[in-house]
């Protein structure tokens, strides 16, 4: 192991053991699922936009981004940008505050299942359903795809094999999303 990449691994170790503390002594702070899922609704706009841009870009925009910039050059790479943060500004400006609003009118909804079935009185929950099935359809292969970026990145960084890689990734993933999962079931949604 080279001095470059043990510094590399050092550096993302401690990075995610201090997304690992950060997280336990906020985790103590929640007392509801809003507090979970909207951070109570204390956060300001550009916290909850750069949170709502890091979860919709993730690996596409650490690993697609620079890919098309390889392939096609820099000038496309710049459109694409371009193109992101004015579809960005643009959602915000118009749907981001009437959809937290309403979301608080609607029953305080906390996902956009629930809002969906909030706002138009479904009590049977169908819209719920049909809104978490189509979720699982698209976020599948997009948590494939991340699972995919991770390995490729830590292949290429340590000089391991892909499989291996992509693996160990999906643990950590896996990993930090049950923990998460476990801290949303301790505060049932009667509690919000």
């Amino acid at each position: 192991m080279t001095k470059s990449v043990l510094c590399i691994l050092i550096a993302i170790l401690v990075y995610m053991a201090m997304m690992v503390v950060i997280g336990v002594i906020y985790s103590k702070k929640n007392s509801s699922v809003g507090d979970f899922y909207l951070g109570g609704r204390r956060l300001g706009p550009i916290v909850s936009a750069m949170s709502a841009e890091a979860s919709d870009m993730s690996s596409w925009l650490l690993m697609g981004l620079p890919g098309v910039a390889y392939l096609s050059g820099t000038a496309d790479a710049a459109w694409t940008a371009i193109g992101l943060a004015i579809g960005t500004y643009v959602n915000w400006l118009v749907v981001a505050k009437r959809l937290r609003n309403y979301t608080h009118v609607c029953g305080n909804s906390t996902t956009l299942p629930l809002f969906f079935s909030n706002r138009y009185r479904d009590n049977k929950r169908i819209l719920s359903v049909i809104a978490a099935l189509l979720i699982i359809i698209f976020f599948v292969p997009y948590t494939a795809s991340g699972f995919a970026a991770c390995g490729k990145l830590f292949a290429n960084l340590f000089g391991m094999d892909y499989l291996p890689a992509m693996l160990i990734s999906a643990i950590v993933i896996t990993i930090l999303w049950i923990r998460s999962v476990k801290l949303a079931a301790m505060n049932p949604p009667s509690a919000v």
